[in-house]
């Protein structure tokens, strides 16, 4: 197949992380053919997320199962995340790099769709929920490497402005899923059975390869860096996907039970008009990367993000005791909020890694983990309570236990020094080229060719 020879045209997929590619030097214009590139993967899973949030309600109806044990979806979805992000993908992208990672996190997706296929012909929860858990390892792999590509891929001082761009794509698939799951699960019979088609296009394009000496040659440019430390001391990291794994929980919980929550506090409200509603939440949060991003180019991004985060836990709080259309408003709003927090937290919590970046970057995606704990807890609460407006007190409590990140990274000299050298960097400001058949770079005129860190000494300044 022809994917296959592009992908094995050398003899070694192994990517030396020694080696300088001079791919962390690209410049603006020249990260616009890779970032769309893999912004092609954002939509995927934000369909697939959206769609999953649909599915939880559906199960609920037509199976009658518990709120909590319908959460086993999500925990099916985002508990194979860690396995992913810290395991096989991790590995992957450490020893062959970012292209062969996208590929392999494609394969998954695809398997895990023709597995679906037969579970919901026969309404098996339990198969279904095993066929989400393998979809969850290819999106859990496509994020483990999107994410941080994304990131590291052009200037450094717009890394915040360009995964929340992306990432918006996730946001409009998001939108696009609840609508078609309104009308193909809750406007036909139970016994209608959906066959799922999954296209799967491989990744044959070439995209510049990142390494961690070009990601130490960032933080030591920037001097940023905090690689000289061993790895288990790289504490903002793990506070960072403490944040993640608290904010991501938080956000799943609320998506999961929206259907449920305009359902029971809405009057004469259908499945599947508050299916509608939740694509129209969905639509708010997809603005709210837009905004967000518009925001981020006239204020330091850890500013908005201590804001949008801390606006997340204002009106999520009166969501509690106020049912109806203000309590679904006030929901619409921390949608609307949510949507820069992720994003924001992998870039912020990138920032100095050097040679760290790539191991690193997979505890801040396996923080995703918490859309597998924090929604069933959720469900456990409105079941016991009868009531998923109370439940909304879990989703609460994880905000307030992500904005101490936000926090320590604007007011503590250690989180926000490194965030503040990188947004100020020159690093991909000049100009240069980049070769189409190889995917490396020219700067002032010469081929980047790979060379190591002792070759480049001393190393060259980009034109400014």
């Amino acid at each position: 197949m022809a994917f296959l020879k592009a992908v094995f045209k050398k003899r070694s997929l192994t990517i030396s992380d020694n080696q300088r590619t001079r791919a962390a030097e690209l410049t603006l214009r020249q990260s616009i053919y890779p970032i769309c590139l893999v912004t092609v993967l954002f939509f995927l899973w934000g369909f697939s997320y959206g769609l999953l949030d649909t599915l939880n309600k559906h199960f609920q109806n037509t199976l009658n199962i518990t709120r909590a044990r319908s959460a086993g979806l999500q925990a099916a979805y985002f508990g194979a995340y860690p396995l992913a992000s810290l395991g096989h993908a991790n590995w992957i992208l450490r020893h062959y790099g970012y292209k062969p990672v996208f590929i392999w996190g494609l394969c998954l997706y695809g398997v895990g769709a023709l597995v679906a296929w037969p579970c919901l012909v026969h309404r098996s929860f339990g198969g279904f929920c095993a066929a989400i858990f393998i979809i969850g390892n290819g999106l859990g792999s496509l994020e483990t490497a999107a994410n941080p590509y994304i990131t590291v891929c052009g200037p450094p001082r717009y890394a915040e402005m360009r995964i929340n761009i992306s990432q918006a794509f996730n946001g409009i698939g998001s939108v696009v899923a609840p609508v078609l799951g309104s009308y193909v699960f809750f406007l036909k019979t139970a016994d209608d059975s959906q066959a799922l088609k999954n296209r799967l296009t491989p990744y044959s394009s070439s995209i510049p390869e990142i390494t961690d000496a070009d990601m130490a040659f960032q933080a030591e440019e920037t001097h940023a860096s905090s690689d000289i430390k061993p790895f288990w001391k790289q504490y903002r990291l793990f506070h960072a996907a403490f944040s993640q794994f608290c904010y991501t929980g938080a956000q799943v919980a609320i998506a999961s039970y929206f259907i449920n929550y305009v359902v029971e506090s809405r009057p004469n409200t259908s499945s599947a008009l508050a299916a509608k509603f939740l694509a129209g939440a969905q639509g708010g949060f997809s603005l709210g990367r837009f905004t967000g991003v518009a925001f981020m180019k006239f204020i330091r991004p850890r500013w908005v993000f201590l804001f949008y985060l801390a606006m997340c836990i204002v009106f999520i709080a009166p969501s509690i005791t106020h049912g109806g259309d203000t309590g679904m408003a006030f929901l619409y709003v921390t949608l609307f909020f949510e949507s820069i927090c992720f994003p924001t937290i992998v870039a912020l919590g990138m920032r100095g890694l050097g040679k760290y970046t790539k191991r690193g970057s997979g505890y801040i995606i396996a923080g995703v983990s918490g859309g597998a704990c924090i929604p069933p807890l959720t469900g456990a609460v409105a079941d016991m309570h009868n009531s998923t407006a109370k439940a909304m007190s879990v989703p609460l409590a994880f905000f307030v236990a992500a904005w101490s990140y936000a926090l320590c990274v604007n007011f503590v000299p250690a989180y926000r020094d490194p965030a503040d050298q990188f947004s100020t960097a020159e690093i991909g400001m000049g100009s240069g080229a980049i070769d189409e058949e190889t995917g490396k770079v020219e700067a002032d005129g010469v081929l980047g060719s790979v060379e190591t860190k002792e070759d480049v000494a001393p190393t060259p300044k980009v034109n400014e």
